[in-house]
């Protein structure tokens, strides 16, 4: 019950800007607690360790201040903390501006794209903008959705805490950069296993909850075979299944810091010269599902 209330405030009002400028948002202040580690951990000799450590105290930082807020009697503080770290509605919101500025233009579509993904976006044609824009959905709606949820409800307030923890720390640290290949190891294998299974789930909802799916599992080889093409073992899921209910082919080639990477498509029979009314018909495989 305090799952679904969650779902259900976070569907209505997002993230309420007042609220959130004059006081800092819980995933701010997770992102201050990593880069606390980042700077206290991450430097001379045996990095890899010092990484793990420093994911250690975020988990048990987690746990601990989950177990105190779960102490609190009655369901509200879960419903509301429940609601703070769903991301349903802003992601909803920040894919659709997406689409309301390709719609505008090609320019228009690059900058508004460029606050949600991290390739480069400056050659991007329409059909590339609209590419990015669904796979970010597809991915976002696992990460900062269905894992959320899934933790919520398999481990109360602690597990919600430690998967956002880590999940934060994996954006920040987990990154092959010199920097971070050691010390964000342990944080990028972690995210990995705790999303081992919402990614797969919600590959499974996506495509169980679109229109003409009473057998749905006909496409579970297919959706496999794509996903298994993509070069993260998570995000290929969600992204191949929103790929084939959209009918569209995503991933494919794309650049970053100035390096073209050529990435396999995925679903690569499906339409390419895609644009804003794709990406409107992802949100609507975002609610649905």
């Amino acid at each position: 019950m305090s799952t679904a209330l969650a779902m259900i405030l976070d569907a209505i009002f997002g993230e309420p800007r007042a609220l959130w400028e004059r006081w800092p948002h819980p995933a701010v202040l997770m992102g201050r607690a990593v880069d606390w580690c980042d700077e206290r951990f991450n430097t001379g000799e045996r990095r890899q360790a010092k990484g793990a450590l420093a994911v250690l105290l975020l988990v048990l930082g987690g746990l601990a201040l989950g177990g105190l807020l779960a102490a609190v009697p009655g369901i509200w503080v879960e419903v509301v903390v429940g609601a703070m770290l769903i991301a349903q509605r802003s992601l909803v919101d920040h894919v659709g501006r997406v689409a309301a500025a390709l719609d505008l233009s090609v320019r228009d579509g690059q900058a508004s794209v460029a606050m949600i993904v991290g390739r480069d976006t400056r050659a991007m044609t329409g059909p590339d903008v609209a590419r990015a824009a669904i796979e970010s959905a597809a991915e976002n709606l696992s990460d900062g959705v269905v894992a959320p949820i899934f933790w919520l409800v398999l481990g109360g307030l602690p597990g919600l805490l430690v998967y956002k923890l880590v999940n934060t720390a994996d954006s920040m640290i987990g990154h092959r950069t010199e920097r971070y290949l050691e010390f964000g190891w342990a944080a990028a294998r972690l995210d990995d296993l705790l999303n081992l299974i919402p990614a797969r789930l919600t590959a499974v909802l996506i495509r169980a909850s679109a229109a003409g799916a009473g057998r749905w599992w006909r496409d579970w080889a297919p959706i496999g075979a794509d996903a298994r093409l993509h070069r993260s073992p998570n995000a290929g899921w969600p992204e191949a299944a929103m790929a084939r209910v959209l009918g569209v082919a995503l991933s494919g080639p794309r650049s970053y810091d100035g390096r073209r990477q050529d990435f396999p498509f995925v679903n690569p029979d499906g339409r390419r010269d895609i644009g804003a009314p794709e990406i409107e018909g992802a949100i609507t495989v975002l609610w649905r599902t």
